[in-house]
């Protein structure tokens, strides 16, 4: 193991994510009970211009006034190249009380663009007293912030998840598709002709690099990475394929622009019994081993190693945090 250590961010729930546009002031109180682990009050692509300081003022009442229970909270600010985006900041934290958890950041092309954000949000808990610690989380959906992800990541040691945001990246690079986190038919490979000429289609992954790319840096700063946005609500079985894929890559949960994806992205990012039941017995094998004054063990045959004994420990908590949920 390398001589740096990752400190990976504490764990919090965020299998599924779902967008509340802040200029629909009657769907707070139904996210605020239904099953979603996070909510993302959103006053970006969602809200048009005109309606930014009703959905701003709309978000400040509900963070004073709605019962969120314990789901993570956020609210998506503007950019940071529009006039909007140092207002959100400034008001929502000198207005809405402590109950708020993080703020994501659009559209982040560098490194200073979360300096940025910080540096405000810092001054802010120190003029007002704040006794909870505001973090930051960061939407990678451009170009520039995909080739500056690394420095992006660790930018601030408020920094807790980066997301993927696949259509404003798809503008960003001048992809030739209008899907929303989908696949595309003619992103796809043909295999050689068989004996009797015949060939085979495969759909491939257009956002597999992307994606890749936001993991491996949100990973490497100790962070954690969420899949985005699937903009085709009515197609689950489409969901679960891009969110089981972004699962297998590292991701902790996927965006769900719809309550109907909710569902959905709680069972994917659930670990499946088996593997929490796998996961007790290499803690407990771990556990008799070192009782026994042994450095490693072996579980049906296998050796435990300590990459093996941290993502046990990871999917036991996660088992127990959901359980606690569900009380």
């Amino acid at each position: 193991m390398s001589f740096t250590i990752v400190e990976r961010a504490p764990l919090r729930l965020t299998r599924s994510l779902l967008f509340v546009p802040g200029v629909r002031p009657q769907l707070f109180e139904k996210a605020a009970q239904g099953p979603a682990d996070a909510l993302c009050l959103d006053i970006e692509d969602s809200v048009a211009p005109a309606d930014k300081p009703q959905a701003r003022a709309n978000i400040i009442q509900a963070l004073k006034t709605v019962d969120f229970g314990a789901k993570s909270l956020s609210v998506r600010i503007n950019g940071l190249d529009t006039p909007w985006a140092y207002r959100d900041v400034v008001d929502i934290m000198e207005q809405a009380g402590e109950r708020l958890d993080l703020i994501m950041i659009p559209k982040v092309g560098v490194a200073a663009d979360v300096y940025a954000i910080d540096m405000l949000v810092s001054q802010i808990e120190m003029a007002t007293g704040r006794k909870k610690k505001l973090k930051l989380e960061v939407i990678i959906e451009s170009v520039l912030g995909l080739q500056n992800a690394d420095a992006i990541a660790g930018a601030s040691k408020r920094m807790d998840a980066l997301h993927f945001g696949a259509a404003d990246f798809a503008a960003s690079a001048g992809m030739r598709t209008t899907n929303i986190g989908g696949p595309n038919p003619d992103y796809v490979v043909l295999t050689d002709k068989t004996a009797s000429g015949q060939r085979d289609t495969h759909w491939s992954d257009m956002w597999h690099y992307a994606t890749a790319r936001m993991v491996a840096a949100a990973r490497a700063a100790g962070i954690r990475p969420v899949d985005g946005p699937f903009g085709d609500y009515s197609d689950a079985e489409g969901y679960n394929a891009q969110a089981r894929r972004s699962a297998v890559m590292g991701c902790e949960g996927k965006w769900a622009i719809h309550p109907s994806q909710v569902a959905l992205a709680n069972s994917i990012f659930t670990p499946p019994a088996e593997e929490v039941a796998r996961a007790r017995e290499i803690l407990a094998a771990m556990a008799e081993g070192q009782a026994a004054g042994m450095g490693a063990v072996a579980l049906h045959g296998r050796l435990i190693d300590l990459a093996s004994i941290r993502q046990a420990e990871v999917i036991v908590r996660m088992d127990e945090m959901i359980k606690a949920g569900k009380a």
